[in-house]
């Protein structure tokens, strides 16, 4: 199991002390573990799968499978129904246009109904583009910056 958990840390870029830290051992336990002096407890696996659900228990404790779960997680361009009130972009040039009219990027003038924390929003013109990005369905993206 050490060859696994030093496989687990490689792959998440973590130092002994990090996952120290993330699970609550000490880091001694976690150097003692990955030099061979002592097997984890099962409390130590516990709480390593519980600060890792995407990590397999399967894989940690007998080598079977893959590291991580295949769990179903939402992407960003997942729609779930019931969530919200989703309408569809129009699209020109194949472009998506701005969710939101310009107009209202506006701040009104005079509005008696406006709230206490309104004073911080942005206007149209205090607002300046600096990156776009296009995701696209084969899972790329395109990044555009203005010059």
């Amino acid at each position: 199991m050490k060859d696994r958990i030093i496989a687990f840390l490689q792959n998440e870029n973590k130092s002994n002390a990090q996952f120290a830290e993330e699970i609550g051992v000490q880091p001694s336990g976690i150097s003692h573990i990955i030099s061979g002096r002592n097997n984890p407890s099962l409390d130590f696996v516990i709480k390593m799968l519980h600060r890792y659900p995407s990590l397999s228990a399967d894989w940690l404790l007998f080598g079977h499978g893959s590291m991580y779960k295949h769990l179903d997680q939402p992407t960003l361009f997942d729609e779930k129904p019931g969530n919200f009130d989703s309408k569809p972009v129009k699209e020109e040039s194949g472009i998506g246009v701005d969710p939101l009219p310009h107009s209202a990027l506006k701040e009104p003038e005079n509005n008696p109904e406006r709230e206490a924390g309104d004073d911080e929003r942005y206007t149209e013109t205090e607002r300046k583009l600096i990156r776009v990005l296009f995701f696209y369905s084969d899972k790329t993206f395109t990044e555009y910056l203005p010059s």
